[in-house]
């Protein structure tokens, strides 16, 4: 068994029937580990338990044939990330932590930082594309996309490079990408629903959302789009597929609304106090957070996602409900407690007990009344004008 060899072999990735003159096996999707550093290679053992025989005919061999495909085609990605700032640098570690290699471009000088990091930096996105890497990472901000991406050299990439990007909105850069790439670029729209803060103890568990708007369905752009989407389902995210038009609109109703309330309380100026409530701290939590993002993500996330207006309205509107609600109710009282404290025609006051009056009784109207202006005669005030 050991001296066998899987003839006229045939695999497809994710998940594929592998046949051979003799035998058809099921090779899943678990035989592809994503390559992590000084890991590349699979073992022939490791390989030989991933394959289920189908049809149960003669033997099983090793595949050594099969283990050298898989291999070469796992080579670790070349991804180009275009806005090296603090979360293009934070992407870029988990992408380093799953063995791929990082090509960074940025208007600010990161040379220092990618030479500590295992990276690559570029002082220009010409540089960076005759380096030819396998996906193009978009990691800047919304405002400035759309420069970026018309300025990007594409006649210097590879046809089927992969367009990707991180933006908070996403029928914006979808739309953009679709105008301006060639036919055979590919496209996936991302976004991690997480930063360097909330990302900071690992990524496992938080939300990455996306969608392949442009991947063909077989060969090398299909698997590098694989590879791609690979590394943050090995960094423990929860894969989210879904169309931009409804991540845009989920989007608005969380991300834009939990913005707007930090952006809305850090005009109140909350302060710590001895006495605060988890509630309270979790208020001036958001706050922080929101506020430490700049106000131009904050107008990007108004401005480019055709939701956000709607979700506004709505805020406004709940907000003047609610002050509806409670003015109603004080009204209400006031007027109660006025009302019941006028007596009816032919019926005495009796002294209320109630410490919120808001008329005064007979004690404090005499009070009142001396302060008033003296009573004039009228016979003497006309004696007094005549004499003048």
């Amino acid at each position: 068994m050991a001296s066998s060899t899987l003839r006229f072999a045939q695999l497809t990735f994710p998940n594929s029937i592998l046949k051979t003159k003799t035998n058809t096996f099921f090779v899943s999707k678990s035989v592809l580990p994503t390559p992590v550093p000084n890991k590349g290679k699979v073992s022939n053992a490791h390989a030989i338990t991933k394959l289920a025989c189908v049809n149960k005919t003669t033997e099983i061999a090793p595949c050594n044939q099969i283990i050298d495909d898989v291999n070469a085609k796992l080579t670790p990605l070349r991804i180009g990330i275009i806005g090296f700032g603090n979360f293009g640098q934070f992407i870029a570690k988990g992408l380093r932590r799953q063995g791929h290699f990082v090509l960074a471009t940025s208007r600010s000088d990161y040379s220092e930082y990618c030479k500590q990091n295992g990276m690559q930096f570029f002082r220009n996105m010409d540089a960076l594309c005759e380096e030819q890497p396998d996906v193009i990472l978009v990691c800047s901000s919304i405002l400035s996309t759309e420069n970026i991406i018309r300025s990007i050299p594409i006649h210097k990439l590879k046809p089927d490079t992969i367009f990707a990007d991180v933006l908070s909105v996403k029928q914006f850069p979808r739309n953009l990408f679709l105008e301006i790439l060639p036919p055979g670029f590919g496209i996936v729209c991302t976004h991690p629903m997480f930063g360097p803060e909330s990302g900071k103890n690992g990524w496992n568990g938080l939300p990455f959302v996306f969608e392949k708007v442009r991947v063909t369905d077989a060969g090398a752009q299909a698997q590098k789009c694989t590879q791609f989407l690979d590394i943050f389902e090995q960094e423990g995210c929860r894969m989210v597929e879904m169309t931009c038009e409804e991540h845009d609109r989920h989007a608005a109703g969380s991300q834009f609304i939990t913005h707007t309330i930090g952006r809305i309380l850090s005009h109140l100026n909350l302060e710590s106090t001895p006495i605060n409530t988890k509630g309270y701290e979790t208020l001036l939590q958001l706050t922080e957070n929101t506020v430490s993002d700049s106000f131009d993500l904050y107008y990007g996330l108004f401005m480019y996602n055709v939701n956000a207006t709607e979700q506004m309205d709505n805020l406004d509107r709940a907000f003047e409900t609610v002050k509806q609600k409670l003015y109603g109710r004080l009204h209400d009282i006031l007027r109660k407690q006025i009302v019941e404290r006028v007596p009816r025609q032919g019926e005495l006051r009796t002294k209320s007990t109630n410490s919120l009056s808001y008329l005064p009784d007979g004690e404090n109207i005499k009070k009142l009344a001396s302060l008033t202006i003296p009573e004039i005669n009228l016979s003497e005030a006309v004696t007094v004008s005549s004499s003048r």
